[in-house]
């Protein structure tokens, strides 16, 4: 294959676009270290932070999403999309790629649409169970669509469908050696049970208050808890820290984190649920309602119709959470069901195998 491949990803607006863009560039990187690699994404998202963070180029197109009601947003939003083909005409033009790579969110959508029009192969990384928009407007004329779910076969043709999985942390792959070091890390007591709480980066306000509600339980049975409350509401949060329970905003060993804990309380973001399928213990999901068509609760019942998670709405967890969850705690092999269930699910290469079909459209191509 030619030295001077080059390969355009755009995806972003969450992390959950970005991570997995930024995983299969550095595939591409260490399989072909003269590889040139470009981003596109939104300008005024988090990829304009976290992908020159990670060492790649972008640029930004003037792209967002239409709002549910009326506003001057979506007014705006033809001119920003005649903008953003042009500007994507101009990037694909300049950079000359061999293969475009799509990872959802809107600034995918023009920046694909563009390679499309120009007969450059283009890959789709699709990591929910239930597509988004873009990725359903774009699969049309996409060569190759790298899913994590059975289920999207619904949604796309089906010759086009590859089920790779999502893109995760590298360091997960080993973390059952990583036990001790992980109890020592965060100061546990290795005779006591271990929770992990996970509600994203910035947080998540009901997971947050149902914790604080059972902090005092949680003490009383002598249960060790790890709260990733999140920036949004750590000041908020801090003081419950005592005893066995420690609050962080942030946690950035996260595969001693899992190792620790024996069961996981986790929203369902496609990546979390990738990687917590690789960690392979006993979760509950709460989804998040507050994501475009209902993603996360898509994403946690493909897991949990296999009796490999428990999922709990946020309108159950008054009636249902606390039984479940010290019910749970109490029944080992309950435990050992789910973790061994959910760890069949599991497609730990996933970023090697989308590479890989990066690899056969570039050999078509020429």
């Amino acid at each position: 294959m030619s030295k001077d491949l080059r390969i355009i990803l755009s995806g972003g607006g969450t992390g959950g676009h970005i991570y997995p863009a930024i995983a299969i560039a550095d595939e591409v990187k260490r399989r072909y270290p003269d590889a040139k690699i470009k981003f596109v994404g939104a300008q005024d998202k988090m990829e304009m932070e976290k992908v020159p963070q990670a060492g790649y180029e972008i640029e930004g197109l003037w792209i967002s999403g239409l709002q549910r009601k009326l506003t001057l947003k979506n007014l705006m939003f033809p001119f920003k999309l005649m903008s953003s083909i042009s500007k994507s005409r101009r990037i694909i033009k300049d950079f000359r790629p061999d293969v475009a790579v799509g990872t959802g969110g809107f600034a995918s959508g023009p920046l694909l649409h563009v390679a499309n029009k120009q007969e450059i192969p283009t890959l789709l990384q699709e990591q929910n169970s239930f597509p988004g928009i873009t990725n359903k407007i774009l699969a049309k004329r996409a060569n190759i669509i790298c899913a994590a779910y059975d289920e999207v076969k619904r949604f796309f043709p089906q010759e086009k469908v590859k089920k790779t999985g999502n893109p995760v942390r590298q360091d997960l792959l080993n973390i059952d050696i990583k036990r001790e070091e992980a109890q020592k890390f965060f100061n546990l007591d290795a005779g006591k049970k271990t929770v992990l709480v996970l509600g994203g980066s910035l947080g998540a306000r009901q997971v947050n208050q149902l914790i604080a509600e059972h902090a005092d339980r949680l003490k009383a049975e002598d249960i060790q808890l790890i709260w990733q409350c999140g920036k949004l509401y750590y000041e908020e949060y801090k003081t419950y820290t005592e005893g066995t329970v420690q609050v962080h905003q942030f946690l950035n060993k996260m595969d001693l984190a899992y190792a620790a804990a024996d069961v996981i309380i986790s929203r369902a973001g496609a990546g979390s649920v990738s990687e917590l399928c690789i960690v392979g213990k006993p979760v509950i999901f709460i989804p998040s309602p507050n994501v475009a068509e209902d993603h996360q609760t898509k994403n946690a019942m493909a897991v949990t119709k296999n009796n490999a998670a428990i999922t709990m709405a946020e309108t159950e967890l008054d009636d249902k959470f606390e039984n479940t969850f010290f019910d749970l705690l109490k029944n080992e092999s309950k435990q050992k069901e789910l973790g061994e269930n959910i760890k069949k699910m599991a497609l730990p290469n996933a970023t090697s195998s989308i590479v890989d079909e990066i690899e056969k459209l570039i050999i078509r191509k020429a």
